[in-house]
Parts: C-alpha cells; structure tokens; sequence
C-alpha cells in the first residue's frame, strides 16, 4: 500500500503533524464512531465493513471506502 503511505505523507505535510499522529487519530475516529453509536442504521452500514476485528483498522475501512466509491 505504498499510496496509502504517500496519503498519510500528504495528510501529515497539510497539517504540520507526524505520519504516525495522523494514523492514531483516524483510528481514534474510526474507535468513537463504532463505540459511540446506537443508531441501528448506522451500525448496519458499519458491519458491511470487512473487519478482522470488532472496530476496522483505517487500512481496511479505507479499502472498503475506495471499493464503495469505484463502484459508483
């Protein structure tokens, strides 16, 4: 994934943070979204999320986000 790298690159440069600050916070976002919800639509949507675990890693919501998009 190494155009996932040059996002983070990218995202990181914008904002003035470290590559690894701006993981720690998507999946800080990624860990309230899934844990904070209790609408039954929206953690409908949240389970087609291919996951290995309860709450997805960026790298596999990201995935699931661009396979969304490309088929539209």
């Amino acid at each position: 994934m190494s155009s996932m790298r040059s996002i983070y690159r990218k995202i990181a440069k914008e904002h003035g943070v470290s590559v690894k600050e701006v993981k720690e916070e998507m999946q800080a976002a990624l860990n309230a979204a899934y844990q904070n919800n209790r609408d039954s639509v929206i953690a409908a949507n949240q389970q087609r999320v291919p996951k290995k675990g309860e709450i997805p890693t960026v790298e596999e919501f990201l995935r699931y986000a661009s396979g969304q998009i490309k088929k539209k």
